[in-house]
């Protein structure tokens, strides 16, 4: 079932949290919104859920307009950030209560709403605590059961908001890694908001990244993390240096940087910054060398097999830098150590000439 949304707008008084907003989720997607907060990507799934009613656009389901029905005709599982377990029920009758509160006419017979709940709590590895109350489960157990809730109705797509935001960092990374699995299982549509850039490059097929209720990029992970729309998408999605300065006769003149930018022969100057990512950067002992610049270590972190630097560049600027234990180990880097600082890439980014 795909899911198309066309120019859609909201407001919120005098914010705008959606600017004509389009987007398209394929059959069998899962799809990651991405964004800071306030970037519009939590309207945008309650608007697709009937949750929330836009002020301009449409919204279609497999080509057909859904945007007067309400939520419960467009046939959405939503899976919300704080689980909304019925408390005084078990896991079992919390996957069972969307079967049994359907219309008469469409309620299943007993037996197959019990066969339905047990294949879901097996479906997610919680069959042996269905008698248990949510209580006494786990945050990671928890919103297991509540996808569970949300797939037993038999939704046409998938919606979660946030639905691991509320979980400590492993458990998040072992419930998006089995999110992933689920998903290879039952090829539901699925799209779920994030504003954790790691959890969606992990786990989805696509990302759209949002900014101001706009979306800045649609891709896959690969595409947004190797070919970056903007500054904004660069800075994103991951720890980045940034030199600022101007391009002039093919080379960008950055700061203590000056790298080949044939995009601009010209003579005449434009402003412009370089990115680089921390750990796209090399350190090295060799004071006299042509490359780079210098820079003072100020302060070392060893923690696991990356050691996170920050360095002073003669300038002023400050410098974060990544490097692999093996490295650090050669290097042995102390505070107060003068080191060459060479980036290995640098985006150069013009900034755009002020509107008339």
């Amino acid at each position: 079932m795909s899911i198309e949304v066309r120019s859609v707008s909201k407001t919120f008084g005098t914010f705008v949290a959606l600017d004509d907003v389009s987007l398209r989720v394929g059959d069998g997607e899962l799809v990651a919104l991405l964004g800071p907060s306030g970037s519009g990507k939590t309207s945008l799934l309650r608007i697709i859920a009937g949750l929330e009613e836009a002020d301009r656009g449409t919204v279609h389901f497999h080509g057909e307009d859904a945007t007067r029905r309400d939520a419960r005709e467009r046939r959405v599982g939503f899976v919300f950030q704080h689980y909304a377990l019925f408390r005084r029920m078990t896991v079992f009758e919390n996957v069972a209560f969307g079967l049994r509160v359907k219309p008469r006419d469409e309620r299943p017979p007993e037996a197959a709403v019990r066969k339905r709940v047990t294949d879901l709590l097996k479906l997610v590895q919680l069959d042996w605590l269905g008698d248990r109350l949510p209580s006494e489960l786990s945050g990671g157990q928890r919103q297991r059961v509540a996808l569970a809730r949300a797939l037993a109705v038999e939704p046409k797509v998938l919606l979660l908001d946030e639905p691991f935001g509320s979980l400590d960092a492993r458990v998040r990374q072992e419930l998006r890694r089995w999110l992933r699995r689920l998903h290879d299982e039952i090829r539901l549509t699925s799209l779920f908001v994030t504003h954790d850039q790691e959890e969606a490059l992990e786990v989805a097929d696509r990302v759209v990244l949002l900014d101001r209720g706009r979306i800045v990029q649609d891709g896959t992970p690969q595409e947004l993390f190797e070919k970056p729309a903007s500054p904004f998408v660069l800075d994103f999605l991951g720890s980045v240096n940034i030199f600022r300065g101007r391009v002039e006769n093919g080379r960008a003149l950055l700061g203590p940087l000056s790298v080949d930018y044939p995009e601009h022969p010209h003579s005449e100057s434009a402003p412009a910054s370089g990115y680089a990512r921390s750990w796209e950067i090399d350190l090295a002992r060799d004071l006299d060398g042509t490359s780079g610049f210098l820079a003072t270590v100020r302060h070392v972190v060893v923690a696991g097999a990356v050691v996170r630097l920050e360095l002073d560049p003669d300038d002023g600027s400050s410098l974060k830098v990544e490097i692999s234990r093996e490295r650090f180990e050669a290097l042995t880097p102390e505070p107060g150590q003068r080191l060459r600082v060479t980036p290995r890439r640098v985006r150069v980014f013009v900034e755009a000439p002020p509107r008339e």
